[in-house]
């Protein structure tokens, strides 16, 4: 019999959430899109082809890639995919923050 998964503050680890973690695993390791890569990427694109994935379509002023990167599968493969780029998009935006933070501690004369 297979254990129930890990409860952590009484939310339980959903097949849905470990798809998403999978499929942002699936997204560095196999296509490349490393953190350093998404850092690249800071006018909103993840955000938007997010979008397009939990919309079901590439719409044509959001879909920010070439359309040969517009692979949608089944509905619920798409949300998937939609949850693992708003993630990317997330901890992007946590680096960046966490950048400001280090240069303003490393220059400790400047006012803030």
């Amino acid at each position: 019999m297979t254990a129930p998964a890990p409860q952590r503050a009484g939310v339980e680890e959903t097949a849905a959430a470990r798809d998403v973690l999978a499929e942002r695993r699936r997204q560095v390791e196999a296509e490349g899109w490393t953190p350093h890569h998404d850092d690249c990427h800071n006018k909103g694109e993840l955000a938007n082809a997010a979008a397009c994935y939990a919309a079901g379509i590439a719409i044509v002023d959001l879909w920010p890639w070439s359309r040969d990167w517009w692979k949608p599968r089944s509905h619920r493969r798409n949300l998937v995919k939609a949850a693992a780029l708003i993630l990317a998009e997330i901890e992007r935006i946590d680096r960046a923050a966490q950048r400001i933070k280090d240069e303003r501690r490393e220059r400790p004369g400047e006012e803030r």
